[in-house]
């Protein structure tokens, strides 16, 4: 895109009298000259000659350091921007390796493993290596993907003949490590271990694969290879730190981006009123029904703007941060104009940029939320096809489509090949695409909705402006959601600008985590006297508890996996919650997609609107025991949206102490239990509810441990804590709480989930929750609890400090919470936790 076109489109986009309020900031970043290295004496001269061909005659000064230092052994990590060239900077080691023995026949034989943390991103990989391998002409480059989608068939040509094998962290837990033994040749040439994206692993997920990677050293040193491993990973805080602590060896990092920059054009904008969108008086807009009562752990990247279900829990995170227990919900005042959602606004912003010819990455918070973006475009572009006679728009309306986890690898293929070669015009996508596919081209991106943390915001920012000439610039727009922290970001740029992004947090040593990985690590081989090292200083103390357990068979040469039971299947990486659930056409049989098991019973259950890349589905049964949803296809002129509730019960009481005033902290074992009970069905233009039609479906329980305070109802009403203000107290202080933990505990907010009430079923008395989001606990409840003074003087302080006066995401807003972040009273929380100092 032309120099200064960004600036012009967001001009225009801006023009309409009621966008005119719209945009609340703009953010200039100015174009970059990059600055060249050297190619060093060792590359490969075929991979020379090739990069020259393509104009690539000398690297990025990052590129040159990060290879240099890999070619010499030394574990790296190359923490750029997004397009700053990191594959050259792996490549060129790896290849040359791969290559050496075609050059000199006395050189070394030599592998390379490739992780990421997507199948998509290695599929993209796969095509780059392959050309770079092929044009030079490198034939011992035998390159293939080795996944959960790779036919049977093809699996043993890679273990036998693979010399470049990319996969995922999780098939290499569970199909890879655990059969070495037909990997043994593959594993003896092992000379580096490339991990892509190395900042998306945090937090529990984090500490799962810094085992892996632990397994894997110990797996390689057994058949005497000792890899070099290259970390990528986006701009992050101390990235040594995280990628040392993931691998668990020492890490040198580059982190001085050399590479061009395009001028990019960055805007926060606020969607109007529905008032000024469509000209309705308050009174006419339609009410957003309020929720159950009880409400806790809303899923954030599945809900969305435009389905928002109450009580569903995320697989990959804790799930949100709470609501009151028994406190006001979250339904707007029906006398006050509603605010468009941040979908339909995207949508809007979709169709204009197209319009435009501006080819859009759209980045929407819910797989719902990505195909609502993709039809409400393509709606507008149509209807303005119609009334203007405009066949060129009509074409372009044909040329936007929704990208999101569930479509089949073929379907995702088909789409990232279309939008490479300009095909496609436009893409609504989940978060699926923030990490580093290469698509080049991109004028534009819209966030619809803030995405969890700064480093993915600018991840995905980082999308607009791939490969633009040298002068030219991208637009990048954040649309805001109706959430106090969306608002706070539009209205407090500084939040963005200047701000550094936050670094990648999760504890390898964690008793929870580790002790599984000890158990598919004796199995995998008997762990040695003294190999237990590898898995850091706590491990042999937690391998004598599982021999105590009968477990594992301690013997003098070391220890030994007993029982019949594969022992990788007692840890899930990812918390996925069980087998996905496939989708099927009912008439043809024909297999759409998967959902994940933790969303099935919000996403597809009975009588639920399935939306398939501009397909309207209705699911006619959820049969949950065989793990499929059947579907027929309709056209209905509605949409569903599933309600839950929600409840946290006390199993067992492991700690109870007693703080002054009769608070009692307390520390055991809790049921976190979801249950969604019914969903409504509203018109799809107006909102407005047409029926609400119950379900029968089985709660989902999650059993953790949790840290919870109980504070006497005496003691609120002593500090002059209304009873109208006392569930916004509590949910404000367990918002500040959550976000503290991570000073004591090593993890991350996204770890851990919360609830408070104002009269608790178990308790009898006003209490805070703070639980594990990981089945039987991780760790981070119980550290809490031992260190809760600590932890309430730092939240106290925390909130004291910030400067706002009702409440920010600083202090006490949560990016995560299923309440909406209502009700929040940063005042009487302040009241509040001054009762809980001990």
């Amino acid at each position: 895109m032309r120099a200064g076109r960004a600036a012009d489109l967001l001009a225009d986009l801006s023009q309409p009298l009621i966008r005119r309020t719209c945009l609340t900031h703009v953010e200039e970043r100015p174009a970059r000259a990059g600055r060249r290295g050297s190619f060093p004496d060792w590359v490969d001269p075929r991979l020379l000659e090739h990069l020259g061909e393509r104009g690539i005659t000398a690297p990025w000064t990052h590129q040159e350091q990060a290879a240099q230092l890999a070619h010499e052994g030394t574990n790296v990590v190359l923490a750029t921007a997004t397009a700053s060239g990191k594959s050259l900077a792996y490549l060129l080691p790896v290849l040359t390796a791969v290559g050496a023995r075609e050059l000199d026949p006395a050189a070394r034989r030599a592998t390379a493993l490739y992780l990421s943390p997507t199948k998509a991103l290695a599929a993209d990989q796969l095509t780059n290596i392959t050309a770079m391998s092929d044009g030079a002409g490198i034939r011992d480059a035998r390159i293939a993907v080795y996944d959960g989608d790779t036919p049977s068939e093809q699996r043993r040509w890679v273990r036998r003949h693979g010399t470049v094998v990319l996969t995922n962290p999780d098939m290499l837990h569970f199909g890879i490590l655990p059969g070495h033994e037909q990997w043994a040749s593959f594993f003896r040439a092992l000379r580096y271990v490339v991990i892509d994206e190395c900042h998306s692993y945090r937090g529990v997920f984090g500490g799962h694969v810094s085992m892996v990677m632990r397994r894997l050293r110990r797996i390689a040193a057994h058949y005497r290879a000792e890899p070099t491993f290259i970390l990528a990973s986006a701009t992050t805080a101390n990235p040594e730190l995280s990628a040392s602590r993931l691998i668990g060896q020492d890490v040198t990092p580059v982190t001085e981006d050399a590479s061009p920059r395009a001028g990019l054009t960055v805007g926060l904008w606020e969607p109007g009123t529905r008032t000024r969108v469509d000209g309705r008086g308050p009174g006419g807009a339609p009410e957003t029904p309020s929720g159950p009562a009880a409400t806790a752990t809303a899923d954030p990247d599945r809900a969305g703007d435009d389905a928002v279900g109450v009580g569903a829990v995320d697989p990959g995170e804790a799930g949100g941060e709470g609501g009151s227990i028994g406190g006001p919900g979250s339904r707007p005042d029906a006398e006050e104009p509603l605010r468009r959602s941040a979908t339909s606004e995207a949508s809007a912003l979709l169709a204009d940029l197209v319009e435009q010819e501006v080819q859009t990455l759209v980045f929407a918070r819910s797989r719902r939320g990505a195909e609502l973006v993709s039809s409400g475009a393509r709606r507008l572009l149509e209807q303005k096809s119609e009334r203007s006679h405009s066949p060129q728009l009509a074409d372009r309306a044909q040329r936007v489509a929704a990208y999101r986890g569930g479509y089949l690898a073929r379907e995702r293929r088909e789409l990232e090949d279309a939008l490479r070669s300009g095909e496609l015009k436009a893409l609504a996508s989940t978060n699926a695409l923030e990490l580093g596919i290469d698509i080049a081209g991109l004028d534009a991106v819209v966030i619809a909705g803030w995405p969890g943390t700064r480093a993915s915001l600018w991840q995905q920012f980082g999308r607009a402006g791939r490969r633009q000439e040298r002068g030219g610039d991208a637009l990048a727009l954040f649309v805001a959601r109706e959430d106090p922290l969306d608002t706070y970001v539009v209205h407090h740029p500084e939040t963005v600008f200047g701000a550094e992004v936050e670094a990648a947090v999760f504890d390898p040593s964690n008793p929870y985590v580790m002790t599984p990985h000890l158990c598919a690590a004796a199995s995998e081989l008997a762990i040695r006297d003294g190999e237990e090292e590898i898995f850091g200083p706590t491990a042999r103390e937690l391998l004598s508890t599982l021999a105590a357990r009968g477990v594992l068979r301690a013997r003098p040469t070391g220890w030994y996996w007993t029982l019949t039971e594969s022992a990788h299947e007692l840890t899930d990486l990812r918390g996925s919650g069980g087998e996905p659930v496939r989708i099927v056409e009912e008439s043809s049989g024909t297999l759409l997609g998967t959902v994940d098991a933790a969303s099935a019973h919000t996403q597809v259950h009975d009588g639920a609107v399935y939306l398939h890349q501009r397909t309207s589905y209705v699911v006619r049964h959820l049969d949950v025991e065989r793990a499929v949803a059947f579907v027929r296809r309709e056209d209905p002129l509605h949409s569903t949206h599933p309600q839950s509730s929600s409840t946290i019960r006390i199993r067992q009481t492991d700690r109870e102490i007693a703080w002054s005033g009769g608070v009692q902290l307390c520390f055991g074992t809790v049921d976190v239990t979801d249950q969604v009970t019914g969903y409504q069905v509203r018109d799809v233009f107006t909102q407005t509810v047409l029926a609400q039609h119950p379900l029968d479906l089985p709660p989902r329980t999650l059993t953790t441990k949790a840290v919870w305070w109980v504070i006497p109802r005496t003691r609120t009403d002593g500090a002059e804590i209304p009873g109208e203000e006392l569930p916004g107290a509590l949910h404000a202080a367990e918002h500040a709480a959550i976000s503290m933990l991570p000073l004591l505990a090593t993890c991350d907010r996204w770890d851990i989930g919360g609830v408070s009430a104002a009269q608790h079923e178990d308790t009898g008395e006003p209490t805070i929750f703070v639980y594990d989001g990981a089945p039987g606990g991780a760790g981070f409840a119980e550290r809490g609890a031992d260190d809760a003074e600590a932890w309430v003087r730092a939240t106290a302080d925390m909130i004291a400090e910030c400067g706002c006066e009702a409440g920010c995401p600083a202090c006490v807003v949560s990016p995560k919470c299923g309440n909406g972040n209502e009700p929040l009273s940063k005042p009487e929380a302040q009241k509040l936790l001054q009762l809980l100092h001990p």
